[in-house]
């Protein structure tokens, strides 16, 4: 049994928000804690579950600096180069393939 009170799907309470809807708003928890929690149904299956925050107690992004978006781009940039080929796909790689799309799609372990 949980603490949080519980609300269905599209039944939350004004002035409450999950992590994405501040996030939208310009805004993070910035440390405060979850206040409720947020369920929708599911056949079969267990039920989705967000966390909520208060609007009101939530403080600005901060800002991105030239540093960090210089290791942002080093990042994504890394994630273009297929580790199979060694070439940039011009895309970031899927980590379901681990290489890039014709690497993936060629056909391994053929005897020519």
């Amino acid at each position: 049994m949980s603490a949080l009170p519980v609300y269905r799907w599209r039944l939350a309470p004004e002035g409450l928000a999950t992590f994405r809807q501040l996030r939208a708003l310009g805004l993070r928890p910035g440390g405060a804690p979850v206040v409720a929690q947020l369920e929708r149904p599911r056949r079969r299956r267990d039920p989705l579950v967000a966390y909520l925050y208060r609007v009101d107690t939530a403080v600005p992004v901060r800002p991105m600096t030239p540093a960090k978006r210089a290791a942002l781009a080093k990042a994504n940039a890394a994630r273009r180069v297929c580790p199979e080929c060694g070439r940039d796909a011009g895309y970031r790689i899927p980590l379901s393939l681990g290489m890039c799309v014709p690497c993936a799609d060629a056909p391994t372990g053929l005897a020519a």
